[in-house]
């Protein structure tokens, strides 16, 4: 596939407990990678801003530490995690102004330790 941060297909983390995030943002990190959540802007930085540590392998799917990322599944695969992605989608197209600029998103990536912003 190609680098996990060029990427504009939607991407679902599995951690190794089994739980999954969609990520609405993601960026690099010195300690591997940051990302934030689908409804990051509701909720507390803290809850829906997440650092994956470790080295980054593969082309897609990628590894990061314990963590596995792929593109979302819609057909079956990741039903779930697909509905709240269209949530999101619907969210995004009437937010407006309520959703942070990228100029806000970068500044905020930095502040979490990314090393640069996340180019769309």
């Amino acid at each position: 596939m190609s680098d996990l941060f060029t990427v504009t297909a939607p991407l679902l983390i599995r951690y190794p407990n089994g739980a999954t995030r969609v990520m609405a943002e993601k960026f690099p990190h010195p300690k591997g990678m940051l990302f934030f959540e689908l409804f990051w802007n509701k909720g507390k930085p803290a809850d829906t801003i997440h650092l994956v540590e470790g080295g980054i392998n593969g082309d897609g799917p990628w590894k990061i530490g314990d963590c596995v990322i792929t593109v979302l599944g819609y057909q079956h695969t990741n039903p779930e995690e697909a509905t709240e992605l269209d949530r999101w989608m619907a969210y995004l197209s009437i937010a407006g102004d309520e959703y942070p600029s990228i100029e806000v998103i970068d500044h905020i990536a930095r502040q979490n330790g990314a090393e640069f912003s996340n180019k769309r």
